[in-house]
């Protein structure tokens, strides 16, 4: 989008809103700027920098810049993570700055997703901030002529008794003392009790360009000489061909250049157009006009029913899938005994990601690379792929770091980056290509519609002996990354994401998990990773399943998961990360029914529902419980979500403000997918396209949230994508509760609760 505008009747440049908010506010910074720090002796110390370990830099300010690898998609990723840094280099926040940081092999895993980011980063940056104030504190007892033993840190300066010297100065003075891997792994870090940033409030880094419209986003970049790109895609996601290009129509519209049929060696982008033109208007115009005649792949036919119907075949077949590592997964014995059984089958539909900003991304050949300028949140996985189709070396291919319009897993997969690369390539001029709103939804990489079977056998004493979980659902993992796989206890690999949260913690006796790839969904559509993941569609199977069985066995369902979450054998956690185990998780349980008001009276047709569960990974588990109170209108089956309650155990909470705006996010989306989100597959593609027929939360259907953590302070783990996973299975819960209607897919609709009253 363009921040200054020209209007052809008129000479004077015309500013929109967003460019008149930055004008104004970078003549404030740079006035700001020039009266604090306007002088030589300032710009000599900004220009002497010092670098403990890649990951940051000091200069002689003492302003620390920290490089941040994940992608900032509204969840102020980089405040967390400068936060964990800043907290062991023992410096003032109002001297930190991020930097995000482009493509470079240097950084490693450059992935924003599965709720890793500060998992993943804490130890990491911990030992860097620590090697910092070592480096710091030596460097500082020298210019103070002291015993570095005197010495400590303290903000942002070296102090010894009543002398001390600032980080500045010393870096100043020249410091270049490095850390091996060793080096940094011996550093002790400081204690709990000596924190002062981590879990306290501080101002986001990124909130004033955030609200000044300062920020940019891959849909703002441009460069020199760019034409324009809008895609003209094929019938079907993969195997269909071009015929021949009709474009005679379009070369009347002003602005249009030509039409491109794209030819993909890597396979990603089978049977794509791209109309160029000297606008977007003008390209996206074309593009209406412009015919192209297919040779369509295999799938044009596929419907919703055809893809859950392949899976219930598939899951018949009990030679198909993988069995994944439970402990006991023999269960026909523990069946065979059994004095109850419950059986039953859940599903959920196709899901968009629908983020704001449409796919985009604008490349350019500079200085002898490929430079791609978009949003993204795996440039690790993204770049093979366009080293494959653009023929050329990864490391001749620099992928650009933008803020994204939203995320939530579609942009893990950067198929849309391709296209762009490609006609860039081809026409030897930077293209800047963005999808029309229906086209990002026709090809979306949405999370699988899923079919679920549940098995569950007690002895006579009402003890659960045996459980089964079968999932049959499109593999993203596979068609997308297929060395993320892991094989199962029978040697088949599986896709963790497409499974994790049926390998949960309660204790069940014999316990088995079969993870079955749909191969009709795989070649459909390319499925994708959205928020939550696996956990969105297996624990609203898991945690409905767990309430039906304690009302079968006629047990409290409260009190039935308590009685299964005792933390014995391989549930009950282990160092560093799952610390406490299933025990840690019935603790959640236990206070989120009790601040819900489990087991108190409530208003006719209205009923409160709960749901748990470790959120997304087994081995970085985030406890968590939901506990829905929802009414229900027994004459249209409408049922309205009231107020949710949800309790976290995420163990150190890095960024209390961030932490509480994910479990907000998150819950609501859980919401938005359990009651109005959802389409299907009509002729090979989605029905849903855009906000008229994809209807997501809206504002005025937001319950009441009560959100609580539970003090810790062990390993901290994600809080992006957990709360979403234990609303749904709530929410149905609570439905029963209210009116004795079971519901077994999602999304909930009035419709189905009628029919189920």
């Amino acid at each position: 989008m363009s921040r200054l505008s020209r209007d052809p009747m008129i000479s004077s440049p015309v500013l929109s809103r967003r460019g008149f908010l930055v004008t104004t506010a970078g003549a404030g910074l740079a006035f700001s700027f020039l009266t604090a720090c306007g002088t030589d002796a300032g710009d000599a110390a900004s220009a002497v920098v010092y670098e403990p370990t890649q990951w940051y830099s000091i200069d002689g300010t003492g302003k620390v810049t920290v490089n941040i690898i994940r992608a900032e998609m509204g969840q102020h990723v980089g405040t967390s993570l400068a936060r964990i840094l800043a907290e062991e280099l023992e410096t003032p926040w109002e001297k930190v700055a991020i930097h995000h940081v482009d493509t470079d092999p240097k950084w490693g895993l450059m992935v924003t997703g599965g709720s890793w980011s500060v998992w993943q980063t804490y130890p990491l940056y911990s030992q860097a901030g620590a090697a910092g104030r070592q480096a710091l504190i030596e460097a500082g007892a020298a210019a103070l002529g002291v015993d570095v033993a005197s010495c400590s840190a303290s903000n942002g300066a070296v102090v010894s008794g009543e002398k001390s010297i600032s980080y500045g100065e010393i870096v100043a003075k020249g410091v270049t003392k490095t850390f091996t891997p060793e080096e940094l792994g011996a550093l002790t870090l400081k204690p709990v009790a000596d924190r002062k940033l981590l879990g306290q409030p501080v101002q986001s880094l990124d909130i004033v360009e955030k609200t000044n419209g300062a920020a940019i986003y891959g849909i703002d970049a441009k460069v020199e000489g760019m034409v324009y790109a809008c895609p003209i895609l094929p019938p079907t996601r993969n195997g269909s061909q071009v015929d021949y290009v009709f474009d005679e129509p379009a070369k009347s519209i002003k602005g249009y250049q030509q039409t491109l049929v794209l030819k993909d060696p890597s396979g990603t982008i089978s049977g794509w157009g791209m109309v160029i033109a000297d606008t977007w208007w003008a390209a996206r115009k074309a593009a209406e006009a412009v015919t192209l005649s297919y040779s369509p792949g295999p799938t044009t036919d596929v419907s919703e029913e055809a893809l859950q119907d392949r899976a219930r075949v598939l899951m018949a077949d009990a030679s198909v899938g993988s069995i994944l590592d439970t402990g006991d997964t023999e269960t026909a014995p523990a069946f065979r005994a059994a004095r109850t059984t419950l059986d039953e089958v859940y599903t959920t539909a196709t899901v968009l990601h629908f983020a704001l900003e449409p796919l985009n991304a604008l490349a350019e050949m500079k200085d002898g690379k490929m430079v791609i300028h978009t949003g993204n949140q795996w440039q690790s996985l993204v770049l093979p792929w366009l080293a494959a189709a653009l023929e050329m070396p990864e490391t001749d291919i620099v992928l650009k770091t933008y803020r994204l319009g939203g995320g939530f897993g579609r942009r893990l997969n950067g198929d849309y980056a391709i296209g762009a690369a490609l006609a860039a390539k081809e026409l030897g001029k930077p293209v800047k290509m963005v999808m029309t709103r229906e086209d990002d939804s026709r090809f979306d990489s949405v999370r699988s519609p899923s079919v679920q079977r549940m098995r569950l056998a007690a002895d006579r004493d009402g003890k659960v002996i045996a459980m089964e979980q079968h999932v049959a659902a499109g593999w993203p993992t596979e068609v997308m990354a297929p060395f993320f796989m892991p094989p199962g206890a029978n040697g088949v690999p599986y896709d963790p994401f497409a499974i994790n949260g049926a390998n949960h913690w309660y204790s069940v006796g014999a316990h088995k998990v079969r993870a079955i790839s749909n191969d009709l969904a795989n070649q459909t559509f390319r499925p994708g990773w959205l928020r939550s993941v696996g956990p969105g569609f297996t624990n609203w199977a898991l945690e409905s399943f767990m309430d039906e069985a304690a009302h079968k066995l006629s047990r409290d369902p409260v009190d039935f998961r308590l009685s299964l979450l005792t933390g014995e054998g391989r549930n009950a956690g282990t160092a560093p990360n799952s610390v406490g185990g299933a025990l840690r998780q019935a603790e959640v349980v236990r206070r989120c029914a009790e601040k819900a008001g489990w087991g108190s009276a409530l208003p006719a047709d209205t009923g409160l529902g709960l749901a748990t569960s470790f959120g997304q990974e087994r081995d970085m588990p985030t406890w968590i419980a939901c506990a829905a109170r929802v009414r229900v209108n027994r004459a249209t089956g409408q049922p309205t979500v009231e107020k949710l309650t949800l309790v976290a155990d995420a163990g150190t909470i890095v960024d209390p403000d961030g932490a509480l705006a994910q479990m907000e996010g998150a819950a609501l989306w859980g919401l938005s997918m359990a009651l109005f989100e959802g389409t299907e597959f009509e002729n090979g593609e989605v029905k849903a396209r855009n906000l008229g027929a994809y209807t997501p939360l809206r504002l005025a259907d937001t319950p009441e949230l009560d959100i609580s953590f539970v003090p810790s302070t062990e390993v901290p783990v994600g809080l992006g994508e957990p709360a979403t996973t234990v609303v749904a299975p709530a929410i149905g819960n609570a439905i029963f509760n209210a009116v004795g209607a079971r519901l077994r897919h999602i999304p909930i609709t009035a419709a189905a609760v009628k029919a189920a009253i």
